[in-house]
C-alpha cells in the first residue's frame, strides 16, 4: 500500500502517521504538502492531527480550501481510502466529505488523555480486523471534539452503521462519564455512506508501538492495508 500523509501549515502529527504506517511491512508512506494538486498513485490518504492554519476561525475551516483538498475530494469520490485523525476529522467535516461538525468540548477545556472506545461496526475498510464490541485504549488530544449534527443526520448515520467508534468505559459501557467532550451519542468516529472516508478524534498513530505504551491503534491501519490488498 502506498499512502499519502497530507501536511498543512500547523500539522504536528504528520510524521507520527508516516512512521506508524511505515512500521507495517510493505507499506510506503510519503508526506505531501498541502499546495500539491495531485494524489495520483496513492492507495490511501491520511489527514493528520494538529492545528492547521492555527485553528483560526474554526478548526479545519481554512484547510478545506487548500489546493490539495480538490485531489482529496476526487480520490474519495473514486473510492480511495481517506482517514482524517483529530484535526483531519475536522477538515473532512468542513469539506463536506463527512456529515456533521466538531464543536468546542463541553467545559471548554482541551482534553489530552487516554480514552476507551467501543468498536461499533467491523464491516468497513477501517475496522475489518477488529471485533464488534471490542474496547480499544487510544489517546485523545483536542479542544473541539464534540461531534454534533442535526437529528435527521444522526438518525441516518446510526441507521446506516456509519458510527464506527464510541467513547465507553473499560467494560464497553457507553456512559456520560466516558464521554470526554459532550459528543452526541458518545460518537468518537464516523465513516461516509460509501464507507471509504473515516474520521475519528482519537489518535491511533500514537499507540502503534509498545514503546509508546500500547498497540491498540494498529488494527485501524491493518484494516486499511488488508482492504487495499484485497481490492
Amino acid at each position: 500500500m502506498k499512502a499519502a500523509v497530507i501536511q498543512f501549515p500547523g500539522s504536528n502529527c504528520d510524521t507520527d502517521c508516516e512512521a506508524a504506517l511505515k512500521s507495517f511491512p510493505g507499506v510506503e508512506a510519503s508526506i505531501v504538502w498541502h499546495k500539491e494538486t495531485s494524489l495520483t498513485g496513492f492507495d490511501a490518504i491520511v489527514l493528520p492531527g494538529g492545528f492547521s492554519y492555527g485553528d483560526y476561525l474554526r478548526c479545519g475551516s481554512i484547510a478545506r480550501f487548500s489546493p490539495i483538498m480538490g485531489a482529496v475530494r476526487d480520490a474519495a469520490n473514486a473510492g480511495v481510502l481517506v482517514i482524517g485523525i483529530c484535526n483531519g476529522f475536522q477538515i473532512l467535516c468542513e469539506a463536506g466529505l463527512l456529515p456533521g461538525t466538531l464543536q468546542r468540548n463541553t467545559g471548554l477545556l482541551f482534553r489530552c488523555e487516554h480514552r476507551r472506545l467501543r468498536v461499533e461496526n467491523t464491516e468497513t475498510p477501517f475496522t475489518s480486523v477488529l471485533h464488534k464490541g471490542q474496547v480499544l485504549d487510544i489517546p485523545i488530544a483536542h479542544g473541539e471534539g464534540n461531534y454534533f449534527a442535526d437529528p435527521e443526520t444522526i438518525r441516518q448515520i446510526e441507521e446506516n452503521g456509519q458510527v464506527l467508534l464510541r467513547y465507553c468505559d473499560a467494560s464497553g459501557n457507553v456512559t456520560a462519564e466516558a464521554n470526554p467532550n459532550g459528543s452526541l451519542g458518545n460518537i468518537a468516529g464516523i465513516c461516509s455512506h460509501g464507507r471509504n472516508v473515516f474520521g475519528l478524534m482519537p489518535h491511533p498513530e500514537r499507540v502503534c508501538d509498545p514503546l509508546l505504551g500500547g498497540t491498540d491503534g494498529r488494527g485501524i491501519f491493518q484494516s486499511m492495508i488488508e482492504s487495499v490488498q484485497k481490492a
